[in-house]
């Protein structure tokens, strides 16, 4: 029998997921083997909107002031129907102060948000680094065995992957997915303005999908425009004055002169979700255990709470953290969370790419229906932050007004 004390936790992945599913095992007291490639910080043009309890989990791992030294707060996030149908939803705007809240999160850079967690990396004795890819898997009843593309053999008790939709640690454990491949790409860049955005998020719904621009500092935004793949390389192909002249004519001027700033970058789009979470000692986080259209501010987000789950697992059983009832007890507590929020964001997207008038008038309904009623528009808002809130802060509210 192998001595699982003397193993490290093996975490495969070095994007955002897997840099910090090993602070947060390195904080519990674990010793963390981190394999992959070297942490892009220059490369990636994306950002990505962590909402208030990400940033609270990461302020435990003393890196969330760092992190908001780069990033634009998000103080009111706003939905507009920008589709020419014949039924359109009314616009909606959610405000972080009807919460009680000043703001909903931020929104970080990536390139930023990767080089503070791979310094934070660095710093923590308690985390081996090895800067090579996993060339093959041999998962087992008593340890899971990596072989890195330079020849190291490391075994370990558990393993997190982290490493992405594709994931080669998913397939050693065996696990299957549903997947499909949307017929929509994301065009990803950043641009300057020439008006304030006041920290105001807007996401137009278009017939292709969703059209978001997220606060940056300053008159600068992010932008996340999703449209047919042969259009995202059209919009990709035109120069900056053409590209700039496109996306302030899509956000009707809102923002006024807009100028696109160098980088642009395809993002093909698909929905996985995996058939389970976690077998044959490897537990999956991040973009390994879910994918779908960005949406709603809820990728990192999810995959932040995907660490949360395996830190208090782990916890839970420190004999052994790769032992099959850690395995079940990880699946059973995050495949409600997923679930969920992998159907609502399908729903949404499907409704927007959708002729079929019932789902545009269940669309505008529901929207409408939230947009009216401030109770219902609350409990939306605490739900997108972190599943049960919305609940808990509905019966809070009414225990408060039946004590008036």
């Amino acid at each position: 029998m192998a001595d699982i004390d003397a193993m490290p936790i093996l975490v495969a992945g070095t994007g955002p997921a897997g840099l910090i599913a090993a602070l947060a095992l390195a904080h519990h007291g674990h010793q963390v083997a981190l394999a992959g490639p070297k942490v892009r910080t220059d490369e990636d043009r994306r950002t990505t909107a962590l909402m208030g309890p990400s940033l609270a989990f990461l302020e435990k791992l003393g890196v969330a002031d760092e992190l908001a030294a780069a990033a634009a707060p998000l103080r009111t996030m706003r939905m507009i129907d920008a589709t020419a149908r014949l039924v359109r939803a009314p616009t909606v705007s959610f405000r972080a102060s009807e919460i009680g809240e000043d703001r909903f999160g931020l929104n970080i850079p990536n390139a930023h948000m990767n080089a503070v967690l791979e310094a934070a990396v660095a710093r923590d004795p308690l985390i081996m680094r090895h800067e090579s890819l996993i060339a093959g898997w041999a998962p087992s009843t008593d340890r899971v065995t990596a072989l890195l593309d330079n020849g190291t053999s490391l075994d370990a008790s558990l393993a997190i992957a982290a490493d992405g939709r594709n994931s080669p640690a998913r397939e050693a454990a065996g696990i299957g997915t549903w997947r499909r491949d949307l017929p929509q790409s994301a065009l990803v860049l950043n641009f300057a303005h020439a008006r304030d955005h006041h920290d105001i998020s807007t996401e137009f719904h278009t017939e292709t999908g969703p059209f978001t621009q997220v606060p940056l500092p300053g008159r600068r935004s992010s932008l996340v425009w999703v449209v047919r793949p042969e259009t995202a390389e059209e919009l990709i192909a035109l120069d900056d004055d053409a590209l700039s002249a496109r996306i302030e004519q899509r956000m009707a001027s809102m923002l006024g002169r807009v100028t696109v700033e160098p980088g642009r970058q395809i993002y093909p789009l698909a929905s996985i979700l995996p058939h389970r979470y976690a077998a044959r000692r490897i537990m999956l986080v991040g973009e390994a255990a879910h994918v779908f259209a960005p949406i709603g501010a809820q990728g990192l987000n999810l995959g932040i709470r995907d660490v949360e789950a395996v830190a208090e697992v782990v916890g839970r059983h420190p004999a052994d953290p790769g032992a099959p009832a850690a395995m079940s007890a990880y699946d059973i507590r995050r495949r409600p969370d997923v679930v969920a929020r992998t159907g609502a964001v399908a729903m949404l997207n499907r409704s927007l790419l959708s002729d079929f008038l019932p789902w545009q008038l269940a669309r505008s309904a529901g929207l409408g229906i939230v947009d009216a009623i401030a109770p219902l528009r609350a409990f939306a808002m605490r739900e997108g932050m972190r599943p049960g809130s919305g609940l808990r802060g509905f019966f809070s509210r009414s225990a408060e007004e039946v004590g008036r």
